[in-house]
């Protein structure tokens, strides 16, 4: 694993591979400067690099035309951040713009909103993810190869999904396997296993599946 390098000057650069550093560096000269500093970092690990990606992130949005003349790569970096964002409708706006791809570093970031609260945003990393269901598809690579390199990471994220569904989410989807982040969890084991050459661990209790 190469360690994140100390030349980076802004923190926010961590959430993204080295060889990546000038875009992010370019993006965040366009964010909004905030009060507040990035929440809950986690580490992640993409292709051998540990990266940190924000919690949660307070920084206004940048004007949209500003953002239309980003070069494609930092936009999407943008957005990744933005996915971050403490609002959950900015949340779910930049995810659209990011859940479709399978550049690796994209792939932590929609991990990350699986297993957190917000409904809308379960449903829209479900319908994008149903090719994970495929076998040799892009996105099973990139997500087995995730998901199996940050072994805890994904543990943690599957008892979220299950604790989330449970205080906010049992009413209306008395039965988690019909939940959409069960749907998510099964697409998202399912690469891990194919990745891992074994059957992933299912840690969500068995009496809700």
């Amino acid at each position: 694993m190469q360690p994140s390098p100390d030349t980076r000057t802004a923190p926010l650069t961590a959430a993204f591979p080295v060889a990546l550093a000038d875009d992010a560096e370019a993006v965040l000269a366009l964010m909004p400067a905030s009060r507040l500093r990035p929440a809950r970092p986690f580490p992640v690990v993409v292709e051998g690099e540990r990266v940190t990606v924000p919690g949660r992130l307070y920084h206004d949005e940048p004007p949209a035309g500003a953002v239309a003349l980003l070069p494609p790569r930092q936009r999407q970096l943008l957005h990744c951040l933005y996915s971050r964002h403490h609002d959950g409708t900015v949340r779910q706006r930049h995810l659209a713009e990011i859940v479709g791809s399978t550049d690796p570093w994209v792939v932590p970031f929609v991990v990350q909103l699986v297993g957190e609260y917000v409904l809308e945003i379960l449903v829209d990393i479900r319908d994008e993810l149903r090719s994970l269901a495929v076998p040799g598809s892009p996105g099973r690579l990139a997500y087995g190869r995730f998901l199996v390199d940050n072994p805890a990471f994904f543990a943690s994220t599957q008892r979220r999904v299950v604790s989330y569904w449970s205080y906010y989410h049992r009413s209306t989807h008395r039965d988690f396997r019909a939940y959409p982040g069960s749907t998510v969890l099964d697409l998202l084991r399912s690469a891990a296993s194919d990745r891992a050459g074994r059957p992933w661990p299912d840690l969500t209790p068995s009496g809700t599946r």
